[in-house]
């Protein structure tokens, strides 16, 4: 069907459409991660990358000294960094950025007809290949932890044709080789699209493909174990819903499924709504996980984000917070919402700043920073 809307219209409207109640004396914090499926190399070369990059460099550090947020940072952002295209001086030039900035790198991977055996050695070594660069959490072992994103939306083997994957167990691999959460999801339109929306949940691997279907809503004092399973994989999913504020021809609501585009930027009209949509953790305290997504290695994309359109958000988002004592806006990083998901499991509340590192690591490029501030 059109958009996939067999797939996840009926859960979105049938939702529990019930908020955590925030007060000024109890606010609602709303945590903005911006991941990327960081693609330089998408249509061009590496020259074309390299410039790529070299727009980055010049545009995002001004943009992240311009603005801040609840905790008194500035905007952060994850470049999911597509591993089977790993170049050295790509990888390292972004490692620098990030290391100013305060921004992190995780894992994107595009492959398909692979095994669990040859998709675990290209973890592997993708993940090796991002910790020489002093990127990636680490283990107590010292071993890699990263969050993911699935190329081509095929998470586990999930398009109806088999495509853009070939491992149905994949879940169980990408814990087996660190992975902490991921973060691919929604994908509608496209039919990988699960019938779960706007949740932040656990999977457990069933052998068959798309075992994310469904999944264990994370719940406040009840699911804090399933994260240090082998067993299950922590999905934390963007918004998904019908834009009414956006319509088509004046009629038809859009789709909003958190996708920043140069013909579709952050607004605070679609912020408003990703409020509106966005999970929490069930019985916690009102903490709403807004994760977003962008191609912005493509220059329309990262030219809107990164110029007059992205300014316009961030200036809004501010004014919002100003006016609102209910609400405390944070700009956080991948690793940060998950470390923030697990606080809200266990019980924590109030002020989140504490949590952004509690559990998993800032990366060791990242570590000698002052606590949750970039560097100047």
């Amino acid at each position: 069907m059109i958009r996939a809307l067999d797939r996840w219209l009926p859960s979105y409207l049938l939702r529990d459409r019930r908020r955590p109640a925030a007060t000024a004396e109890n606010p609602a914090h709303v945590f903005l991660a911006v991941c990327d499926h960081f693609e330089p190399f998408h249509h061009t070369d590496k020259a074309g990358a390299l410039r790529a990059l070299s727009d980055w460099e010049a545009l995002w550090p001004p943009l992240v000294e311009a603005f801040r947020d609840s905790s008194g940072r500035g905007p952060r952002h994850s470049f999911f960094y597509p591993v089977e295209q790993y170049d050295e001086e790509v990888i390292e030039r972004l490692a620098a950025l990030c290391e100013k900035t305060g921004s992190e790198v995780e894992v994107h991977l595009h492959h398909e007809n692979d095994t669990a055996e040859t998709l675990t050695a290209q973890l592997r070594a993708g993940t090796a290949n991002l910790a020489r660069h002093g990127l990636l959490s680490r283990a107590a072992d010292g071993a890699p932890r990263y969050a993911f994103i699935h190329g081509n939306w095929a998470l586990d083997h999930s398009h109806p044709r088999g495509r853009h994957c070939g491992v149905p167990d994949e879940l169980a691999v990408l814990r087996r080789t660190g992975c902490y959460a991921d973060f691919t999801l929604p994908s509608a339109p496209d039919p990988a699209q699960t019938r779960t929306v706007n949740s932040v949940y656990y999977a457990r691997e069933d052998g068959l493909p798309k075992s994310h279907d469904r999944g264990i809503a994370a719940r406040s004092g009840v699911t804090g174990a399933l994260a240090a399973s082998d067993e299950h994989l922590l999905l934390i999913q963007g918004p998904l819903g019908l834009n009414w504020r956006r319509r088509k021809w004046g009629l038809l609501p859009r789709l909003e499924n958190g996708d920043l585009t140069g013909a579709n930027p952050p607004t605070p009209g679609r912020f408003q709504l990703w409020t509106e949509i966005c999970p929490h953790v069930k019985d916690g305290p009102p903490w709403i996980f807004v994760k977003l997504h962008t191609h912005a290695g493509i220059p329309r994309n990262y030219r809107s984000l990164l110029g007059g359109a992205g300014r316009h958000f961030h200036e809004g988002l501010a004014a919002r917070a100003r006016q609102d004592p209910a609400l405390r806006c944070h700009y956080v990083t991948a690793r940060e919402m998950a470390n923030l998901v697990h606080a809200a499991e266990s019980g924590a509340a109030g002020e989140p700043r504490a949590h952004f590192d509690a559990g998993l690591t800032p990366p060791p490029r990242l570590a000698l920073r002052p606590p949750g501030e970039a560097r100047a």
